[in-house]
């Protein structure tokens, strides 16, 4: 089927045709229950009918001019993101690579128009991911992504974030201009950092004049409870942040935020992108946005997120030879397991049920946000029979 496409996936046997919510299709019929949701992308399910509405409207309108013209819709989700955040400033494109690519930048070209060019080091931190571009994939420091790509990128360093010299004295260092990190690390482990870790990078940061960078790209938009997760912590804010995924609700947009002194370096010329901030995306997010940020939507999250880690920590004491640890924040979760965690998402496709894996040998649950009490319990009920085909195979 996939003969002339370059052969960088190996895709699951799965063939979906339509979607509904939590729910996936076949052309035969078959349902999934499917908790990848595009990667944490499909934050309102499947065909949303807001986003389905939007996009049908605007696409009877006006899809692409590019940057060349004004968009409004730019300026009308620009103000929504920057009235709801830390942020003043938004640049919009196409994906959360792009948009961690543009905070990199933007950052590097902060300290450069103040007269220190050689403040050019990022920091981050071993675990990450934040993308496939080659700078994107020199910032996450993961061995697996950087074979065969030619020499590492000058200006990166990754440190654990429990190695506190370590990362003090490299914060300190008058060539670094910025501290990457994934509040909840997704690909990485499923990991939520430490409050105390989040509030320490912030004052080191602001200590040593050197911006600090978040990557929400999946863990923001209302998947961890909060619109972004470093909400969760007074005083943690950054002065730049990646989203995507969820922001489109399925559409490909990303955006990198900043406040007007990070942006100080982004002038004219100095970026852009083709179709970043296309009528078509600006339309579907701004739809997803007014959903997602709603308080009752976030609410809810809470609350789901609640009983699936209640019913998973009952998994847990109940399989311990295959469920090690629940891990994540929100609706963000991953289950650390002991077997292998591609045998056990094999498994659960056996019950219906889609998962995606995660480094550190776990599966991530990334249900929509819409997630009902009923379907989580359905999620739950299928999590608890692929841990049985995992002690007993004649169960599968």
């Amino acid at each position: 089927m996939l003969s002339h496409v370059m052969p960088v996936y190996a895709p699951a046997p799965v063939v979906p045709v339509s979607g509904k919510g939590l729910w996936l299709y076949e052309a035969n019929g078959t349902a999934w229950i499917d908790c990848i949701g595009g990667i944490a992308t499909n934050a309102l399910g499947h065909c949303h009918p807001a986003l389905v509405d939007a996009l049908a409207l605007q696409s009877h309108a006006l899809w692409h001019v590019s940057n060349a013209l004004c968009i409004p819709g730019q300026a009308e989700l620009g103000a929504k993101l920057t009235a709801a955040s830390f942020a003043e400033l938004a640049f919009f494109c196409n994906s959360g690579t792009e948009a961690v690519e543009c905070a990199i930048k933007t950052a590097r070209r902060y300290h450069a128009v103040r007269g220190a060019p050689e403040r050019s080091g990022i920091i981050g931190f071993h675990g990450s991911f934040h993308g496939r571009t080659y700078a994107a994939i020199n910032a996450s420091g993961n061995p697996a992504y950087l074979e065969g790509c030619g020499p590492l990128l000058p200006g990166f360093d990754h440190f654990d974030i429990a190695d506190r010299a370590g990362l003090a004295a490299a914060v300190a260092r008058p060539t670094t201009a910025a501290v990457i990190v994934e509040p909840v690390q997704g690909e990485g482990g499923a990991r939520a950092l430490a409050d105390a870790d989040l509030l320490r990078l912030r004052q080191l940061c602001s200590a040593h004049g050197v911006l600090l960078i978040h990557d929400e790209v999946q863990c923001g938009m209302g998947r961890t409870g909060r619109l972004f997760a470093h909400q969760w912590v007074e005083g943690a804010a950054p002065d730049i942040m990646a989203i995507a995924k969820a922001l489109g609700g399925g559409f490909p947009v990303g955006a990198c935020l900043a406040t007007a002194d990070a942006a100080s370096g982004m002038t004219a010329a100095s970026h852009g992108s083709t179709f970043g901030g296309n009528p078509l995306a600006m339309a579907v997010a701004g739809a997803a946005f007014d959903i997602i940020a709603d308080p009752d939507m976030l609410a809810h999250v809470r609350a789901m997120s609640e009983q699936l880690r209640s019913a998973l920590e009952t998994l847990r004491c109940q399989h311990p030879d295959i469920i090690v640890d629940v891990r994540g924040k929100g609706l963000l979760i991953g289950l650390k397991l002991a077997p292998n965690n591609r045998a056990f998402i094999a498994a659960a496709r056996q019950h219906g049920l889609l998962l995606a894996g995660g480094g550190d040998n776990i599966v991530r649950l990334l249900p929509p946000l819409t997630v009902s009490a009923e379907e989580a319990e359905m999620i739950v009920e299928r999590i608890a029979a692929t841990c049985m085909a995992m002690i007993c195979p004649a169960v599968a």
